[in-house]
């Protein structure tokens, strides 16, 4: 349980640097759409659409990182103030939606790809399906943080090892 509490944090870590790589390679580009349109009065045209497709794999990714780093926004007013064990029962409950929303992910971002990979972004000359390659991807990697953090929540001897 180690190894895969150890390979899931590395795969974390791994995203959110794709993340802010794929961040600061989309600022330069619009940065140089804006340059080459107000400077030299000719945008390139395939600026806005490689920034979409930039977008697009490194908000997925950082999403399933969020998963496992634990940094989406959530309100617990409500949960704290349950007594007992509800709470944790709530959370848990929480995990295995996310786990859910994951799979969906990963199954309909799936089919997305498939319908869509003969289309061609005209003026990238890259396929349609291959931009949304990361849905499924981070729809995979969003599920298996969704169980790991169940398992860690079950299990807190889990938690314990994978910090060491």
């Amino acid at each position: 349980m180690r190894i895969l509490a150890n390979l899931l944090g590395f795969a974390s870590r791994s995203l959110l640097m794709l993340g802010g790589i794929g961040l600061a390679i989309m600022t330069l580009i619009i940065g140089w759409q804006v340059f080459a349109r107000y400077v030299l009065n000719a945008s390139p045209s395939w600026s806005e659409q490689a920034s979409l497709v930039l977008m697009i794999w490194f908000v997925s990714f950082a999403a399933a990182a969020g998963v496992k780093e634990g940094f989406h926004i959530r309100i617990s007013a409500f949960a704290d103030s349950l007594p007992g064990r509800w709470p944790n029962r709530l959370q848990l409950v929480s995990h295995l939606i996310v786990a859910l929303v994951g799979a969906a992910m990963a199954f309909w971002g799936g089919e997305l790809i498939m319908r869509t990979w003969e289309h061609t972004i005209p003026t990238l000359g890259i396929s349609r399906g291959f931009a949304y390659l990361p849905l499924p991807i981070s729809g995979v990697l969003i599920a298996l943080f969704a169980l790991e953090n169940i398992l860690e929540q079950l299990n807190p001897a889990i938690a314990d090892d994978a910090e060491s």
